[in-house]
């Protein structure tokens, strides 16, 4: 760990975490740390050392200029400090890539910093692609495997079994230490998956803001969600195929029963997702 800043003494911290890339479809999880970071003016306290994590093919580094000098910014997993008055407890965001590799010396590395810290409950965010309409509000599914931590904040349990990203393997380590871990995905129109998609971020800021007992900045996140579906809109208007399609997800989401919306049915969702994806496993 790269101690960047002197970590003062936390009121009460929590820790929210989101990784790009697997776990993050339509960039919503990402860019809701990214958001809160920015509301927040949280400071870097920490990085991890990306020589040990990250393959430089995959995730390159980049060039940038400062002060008109050319210098190299490695990309890597950052650990943010924000202080917000109106919460009543200081926050450690995390914000970084899934790791190409040592997965559980990455995870063993920032549970060890979190603990440290005085870290109480972890926050996980990801997003999965789904099929439901992007007219709809966004599903999230917050879930929790302690029986005491659902009933108190109204998560369901988790049955998924299968492949899982960095958030889930850091989800699994927090608890085992005996954190208070929560989980939170939204799921995204897997039509709409590819690129920035604000109203997931909304909805998963709005989930987090009931976990937390308390609103969180939202600046102009739904204007910008408003923005991203009238974008679709216009597009779907252009092909009848897809129009027809959106049309379905509508109906479907519209029944009285609500089956594509339901925790059973996006969980399902979820699974289908991970399992079409390429079954590597991290290298230890």
């Amino acid at each position: 760990m790269i101690e960047l800043e002197d970590l003062p003494e936390l009121r009460d911290p929590v820790m929210i975490v989101a990784f790009e890339g697997w776990n993050d479809a339509g960039e919503a999880a990402s860019d809701a740390v990214h958001h809160l970071a920015v509301a927040w003016n949280a400071v870097p306290v920490a990085a991890l050392d990306p020589e040990d994590y990250y393959d430089f093919q995959v995730n390159r580094p980049r060039a940038v200029l400062e002060d008109g000098r050319r210098r190299i910014q490695w990309r890597t997993t950052r650990i943010l400090l924000a202080r917000p008055r109106e919460l009543g407890r200081d926050v450690l965001l995390v914000s970084g890539i899934e790791p190409s590799f040592r997965w559980r010396g990455f995870i063993v590395e920032l549970m060890a910093y979190a603990q440290d810290a005085g870290i109480s409950t972890v926050l996980s965010l990801g997003a999965l692609m789904a099929d439901i309409a992007h007219t709809r509000p966004i599903p999230v599914t917050a879930t929790s495997e302690d029986e005491q931590t659902q009933h108190r904040f109204d998560l369901e349990h988790s049955s998924y079994e299968g492949p899982t990203g960095i958030v889930g393997v850091l989800a699994d380590a927090a608890t085992q230490a005996g954190l208070t871990t929560i989980s939170c995905w939204a799921a995204v129109p897997h039509y709409a998956g590819h690129s920035p998609s604000p109203k997931a971020t909304l909805a998963l800021l709005t989930r987090l803001a009931q976990i937390l007992g308390h609103p969180l900045p939202l600046g102009d996140l739904a204007d910008s969600a408003r923005a991203w579906e009238s974008g679709i809109n216009e597009l779907a208007e252009t092909d009848e195929e897809v129009a027809e399609y959106v049309e379905a997800l509508e109906q479907a989401q519209d029944t009285a029963e609500l089956p594509e919306a339901s925790g059973d049915a996006i969980a399902r969702e979820f699974e289908r997702y991970l399992r079409q994806q390429p079954d590597t496993e991290p290298e230890s």
